[in-house]
């Protein structure tokens, strides 16, 4: 791992828990937390993980904390020290989503995500960098410039949501918020060796998350551990008026999460999943070996058929970048954000400059995808043709879980891979999301579980899948899965 490390070592952060029983013993406070988080941000500014540090903001709000004091307070994050990704509202902050468009505004709202972190608690001690409109797979669209993989800098830390990943993984804070549109929280956190979880779709509000396709969209969390991520989901789940697509369903209760208790789980794969010629061979040998493991301790492990694998990443593409040529239609330069230096009396033209300098590359390529897709003519060709495909993926899948608990597989085909590897091919880096995607189409929950180390130096691990609604089940699974690694 490739950290400057020129700080003090007398706080140490493990678990909320641990933390907790700290504040509590008096052997640390929130402040000397934000101070401690503020001088490794500043050591390991390298990374470019953050792209607004609220150093001021944080230590007030820490001074307040502990003059309240943590003994009988029943903020469930009371002075956990947080991250937030660049999509989520944070009154009085800017809010970017890494792209020059939004150069200059300031949120005048927080998001529900946010609003609810500050009521449990929880100490905002910055803003992290991701790829422009959460669109990406290795956090180098950003206008800020790319986020360093902290194991090794050479490499991508994953994207979109890359610098929350970045910033667990680096203990520049203690937990992080990202988005998952096709993976963004599971596959930085697969590439960076720490937790990533996509709660069902509704069961975060996304109130005050800048949208990229909003039938996808999910706020995620990132962690060091299973129990702490859980804490997190407990703390900002929950049904929101001001999100229409947000769940009444109840979050059932998480009681601590029981280390190294010997369950008889019935676990299926999707048996195209394994064969795909683009997987690693040491990423599929370790997953395979794995299974033949879980088989050992008394655990169902079986291949399911799925037909629908070759189909998954083009209906997604369609249907993601339909919805953000809509979405993005919104941002014109002319109310707020960037304003084209170039005068024309023509409003047309004027749009035309501004989204011309705004966007980068990357969001105008599935901006023009997106409006291909939908325009006349192609409309029933793709867009409704890629939504019969959804239907069927949500079809099966309740299918299979109706005789299994979960579905593990892998979280990408590779682990991370060299800066600049892939950004000459959009293709190649869109196939890469074909394990990822999936859980978004079907409306899942998914958490990427650290468990391996590859020859490479790099971690990777899997991802696990349950039915909607059933967090507490994942965490369960997945908390087994990672004590027994």
């Amino acid at each position: 791992m490739v950290l400057k490390t020129q700080y003090s070592m007398a706080f140490t952060f493990t678990t909320i828990a641990d933390y907790r029983e700290q504040l509590l013993n008096g052997d640390t406070t929130c402040v000397q937390a934000v101070e401690h988080y503020l001088a490794v941000i500043e050591a390991n500014k390298h990374l470019n993980a953050y792209v607004l540090v609220c150093a001021d903001a944080a230590l007030q709000q820490a001074k307040s904390l502990d003059k309240r004091g943590v003994a009988g307070n029943g903020d469930t994050l009371f002075g956990v020290v947080v991250a937030i990704k660049d999509v989520l509202c944070y009154k009085g902050q800017p809010v970017t989503a890494g792209s020059a468009m939004l150069e200059g505004y300031k949120a005048i709202y927080n998001a529900t995500s946010v609003q609810k972190l500050l009521d449990a608690g929880a100490i905002i001690i910055g803003i992290t960098n991701c790829d422009e409109f959460a669109m990406g797979s290795t956090n180098e669209n950003s206008v800020y410039g790319p986020v360093l993989n902290a194991h090794d800098n050479t490499r991508v830390p994953g994207g979109s949501s890359g610098g929350s990943a970045v910033a667990v993984q680096a203990g520049l804070c203690m937990v992080s918020l990202g988005s998952d549109t096709g993976g963004s929280v599971r596959q930085p956190a697969d590439f960076c060796g720490i937790v990533g979880l996509k709660p069902t779709y509704g069961r975060i509000s996304r109130y005050g998350l800048i949208a990229y396709a909003s039938s996808f969209d999910q706020v995620g969390i990132f962690a060091r551990n299973i129990p702490d991520a859980a804490l997190v989901l407990e703390s900002i789940a929950g049904y929101d008026p001001m999100d229409s697509t947000s769940s009444p369903i109840p979050l059932r209760n998480f009681a601590p999460l029981e280390k190294n208790k010997q369950y008889n789980y019935r676990f299926a794969y999707l048996a195209p999943t394994m064969e795909l010629p683009g997987l690693d061979p040491e990423i599929k040998s370790s997953i395979n070996t794995y299974f033949d493991k879980l088989r050992e301790q008394g655990h169902t492990v079986e291949a399911v058929p799925f037909d629908l694998l070759d189909y998954i990443v083009p209906a997604y593409y369609v249907l993601t970048t339909a919805e953000a040529s809509s979405n993005l239609s919104r941002f014109d330069g002319v109310r707020y954000g960037h304003h084209a230096a170039g005068n024309t009396d023509d409003l047309t033209e004027y749009y035309k400059q501004n989204r011309s300098e705004g966007f980068g590359l990357e969001v105008k390529r599935r901006i023009m995808l997106g409006s291909f897709v939908l325009s006349a003519g192609y409309y029933d060709a793709y867009f409704d043709k890629a939504q019969q495909v959804r239907r069927l993926i949500f079809n099966q899948t309740a299918a299979i879980f109706e005789n299994y608990d979960a579905i593990i597989m892998p979280v990408s085909p590779t682990t991370a891979f060299v800066l600049g590897e892939k950004m000459d091919d959009p293709v190649a880096m869109y196939l890469a999301d074909i394990y990822t995607v999936f859980a978004n189409l079907a409306g899942l929950p998914g958490l990427s579980v650290p468990l391996f180390r590859h020859s490479n130096g790099m971690n990777f691990g899997v991802q696990v899948l349950t039915d909607r609604w059933q967090e507490l089940d994942l965490h369960k699974i997945c908390h087994y899965l990672h004590s027994n690694r």
